[in-house]
């Protein structure tokens, strides 16, 4: 039986968009159902495996059966934690697709609604609604109500019962109203070009919306997609402020203090072999890393990066982190994310790996990363530091602090732009899945000695 916790695990460490061969694919999940390339459909709908790699904020978007499948990343972020009220809510937000704040905000009606006539806010009666206009007033972007009877409603737009259910109306009717509803918001609104729309509604709504606002210039951002219904109550709950993660943000700030100095510590870092044999004891917990490199090593990166590149500290990253805003807990251990996925896995499935992979290759005018001599490279010139940290939930906040205060110079995501990152990017993007396949020799063995 499929392990899907393996895919997320995978998706972790991903860009926004990632493809799998079928191979890749059954490999890293230990197999698939016949039915997965016999019917499309099991790609999509309310299945569990389905709201596996939705809760992590992925959705399937190409799909050749047998032979590959992608997934693109829709606006759930990887680590983090939920904010809490007002602007501070919008400035902390997870990154939409574009990297834009989101400027406005639709949320979808619900079934439930009053017997007579009422202002659209309040005609919707279900929790799940009184959630949605909780969090919409509180944010404080401009915000509509998405109504299958109506289209775009105005907050305060007096509106009678209705049982117009989206689904459940003919394509054509589904793609006028996506039409209808743009048109109108930009009425309302001014020109969508270049702006970027939060919507709180079902898939149904999402997908019908997406090409009316491409159309416009414009990007969605679905930060629910994939969530069941109590995922989605418990997503507006911490973002009012009720979850712990975010009730002790001095706690998060003090560990950091801590973390930087720990991380920073030459005198803790161990080379993979010794690592290694030191065994999993205290490992098997979520934590933060950092990997040093040596000055032969320096050199060979330098070179592969064709700019000056000092040894020491040159790359930290998490293993663990509660994932949010679905709140669904992490299966990685410092012990599985450095042993496995760095020393004993495919770039495909390590940024990290991936990283130096592609600096190496360049430097050897190779085209391809080789798994064996990659890993040979990193028992020779690395050495990491591993602090176990005890409370996933807020292990991704704590890494952007520390991230930011010790400024690993091969650290991509959330970091500052500067030559060698630039540089870093421009190495990476040949490599990336689906472009260029590694050696086929295991990245499993381990050099000798």
């Amino acid at each position: 039986m499929a392990d899907w916790r393996l895919l997320i695990d995978s998706l972790d460490t991903a860009g926004d968009s990632v493809r799998y061969t079928w191979d890749e694919l059954e490999t890293l999940v230990g197999g698939l159902p016949a039915s997965a390339t016999n019917h499309r459909a099991w790609w999509s709908g309310d299945r569990p495996h389905v709201n596996t790699w939705r809760s992590a904020g992925f959705t399937v978007t190409d799909l050749v059966p047998g032979r590959e499948v992608r997934f693109t990343r829709v606006g759930i972020p990887k680590t983090g934690t939920p904010t809490t009220t007002g602007e501070a809510a919008v400035a902390d937000a997870p990154a939409a697709p574009d990297g834009q704040p989101p400027t406005l905000l639709l949320v979808a009606c619900v079934k439930e609604k009053l017997p007579a006539p009422a202002a659209a806010r309040d005609l919707y009666v279900s929790p799940l609604f009184k959630k949605e206009r909780e969090y919409a007033e509180r944010v404080g972007l401009p915000w509509f109500i998405l109504s299958a009877e109506h289209g775009l409603v105005v907050p305060d737009e007096w509106l009678s019962p209705y049982e117009r259910y989206l689904p459940e109306t003919p394509p054509s009717f589904r793609r006028a109203w996506g039409t209808w509803v743009v048109e109108r918001l930009e009425l309302l609104s001014g020109s969508l070009a270049g702006r970027t729309i939060e919507v709180h509604a079902g898939a149904t709504y999402v997908d019908v919306l997406g090409g009316p606002f491409a159309s416009k210039g414009a990007s969605v951002y679905a930060p629910l997609a994939g969530l069941r219904m109590g995922q989605r109550l418990a997503w507006y709950d911490a973002q009012a402020g009720l979850s712990h993660a975010r009730n002790q943000p001095d706690d998060v700030h003090a560990a950091a203090n801590d973390f930087c100095k720990r991380l920073a510590d030459d005198s803790a870092a161990v080379d993979p072999g010794e690592f290694i044999a030191h065994g999993p004891s205290s490992l098997t917990v979520p934590g933060l890393y950092s990997w040093w490199v040596d000055l032969e090593g320096a050199v060979d990166l330098s070179a592969g990066l064709g700019l000056p590149l000092e040894p020491g500290l040159i790359y930290a990253g998490l293993a663990g982190a509660t994932r949010w805003p679905s709140g669904r807990p992490s299966s990685n251990t410092l012990w599985s994310r450095i042993t496995g996925m760095h020393l004993g896995g495919r770039h495909e499935f390590s940024t990290f790996r991936r990283t130096l992979g592609c600096i190496l290759a360049n430097a050897r005018h190779e085209p391809q990363i080789d798994e064996v001599r990659l890993t040979a490279w990193m028992y020779d010139h690395l050495k990491v530091v591993a602090v176990p940290y005890e409370e996933p939930d807020t292990l991704g906040k704590l890494e952007g602090d520390v991230l930011n205060r010790i400024d690993p110079p091969l650290n991509l995501q959330g970091m500052a732009s500067t030559a060698t990152r630039r540089r870093l990017k421009e190495l990476r993007r040949p490599h990336a899945r689906g472009r260029v396949r590694s050696g086929t020799r295991g990245a499993d063995q381990r050099p000798g000695g």
